[in-house]
């Protein structure tokens, strides 16, 4: 049974005691939300990152799920993703394809991933222009307090350092305001050259799901969702402050250890 609780200001926090209890309530709000913005809007604008957290979306492939979501009202995107070919191993689209997207009736036209043939500042700016688009025709709301897209749903992991999407500890990208989807091509993580949602961009989305396991990320969790003096670190994780929306973190026992 996962353990709920919220943190002062950090969101709502659910603690798993095992990834297969994390990986069934995590199907569970996803659906959730799906209907609930498919009734409201008559669309589901979702926006998945790289890492553990597709094959933590697994159970959505079978039942119920597979009968009871309506899949062609989805639209899918990606917080993040590695300027590589496609069908590299280091893409994020290559992830969700492999395991969860090849395996759901999803719309091929409603999927949007980068142009992999463009640089990464090119395809930073083809990518903001095409969500700009499917925000004029509401296909992805617009925020009520910013010029922003509002994502029906954003999903993050979160690494050892802190970072979530492609946004590094103290890297430039983080003080980005304007645009809504930035380039970087120094990571401190390989591939060096990635596009990125921007802070503004996942902190006006109407749901955001930071995913995190492992003992390894035990210390980050502290520091991203505890209570921590001012001398401590402010890492990228905790810059996640949905200014109207909801945030929830799903962690396992080994990533909650320090709470």
């Amino acid at each position: 049974m996962a353990h709920m609780g919220s943190s002062k200001n950090r969101g709502e926090v659910r603690i798993h005691e095992s990834l297969d209890e994390l990986s069934t309530d995590l199907a569970d709000y996803i659906a959730e939300l799906s209907e609930a913005s498919v009734k409201e809007r008559g669309f589901f604008a979702i926006a998945l990152s790289g890492g553990s957290i597709i094959s933590l979306m697994r159970n959505l492939c079978g039942a119920p799920y597979s009968k009871t979501v309506d899949w062609s009202k989805w639209y899918i995107f990606w917080a993040d993703e590695r300027v590589v070919a496609k069908n590299h191993v280091d893409s994020n689209y290559k992830l969700a394809k492999d395991h969860l997207l090849s395996k759901l009736p999803i719309v091929p036209s409603h999927v949007h991933s980068i142009n992999d043939s463009l640089t990464a500042e090119e395809a930073a700016n083809e990518y903001e222009f095409v969500i700009r688009q499917l925000v004029r025709t509401r296909v992805v709301n617009v925020s009520e307090v910013s010029d922003c897209p509002k994502f029906d749903l954003i999903l993050l992991g979160m690494g050892p350092d802190g970072h979530v999407a492609s946004l590094f500890p103290n890297h430039s990208a983080l003080e980005e305001k304007n645009e809504w989807v930035t380039f970087i091509t120094t990571s401190p993580k390989p591939p060096p050259e990635r596009i990125t949602f921007t802070l503004p961009v996942i902190n006006s989305a109407a749901n955001v799901a930071v995913v995190v396991t492992g003992g390894g990320k035990a210390e980050a969790s502290q520091l991203a969702i505890g209570d921590v003096g001012p001398e401590c670190p402010v890492l990228p994780a905790r810059m996640i402050e949905p200014s109207v929306g909801k945030l929830v973190w799903f962690l396992d026992n080994q990533a909650a250890s320090k709470l």
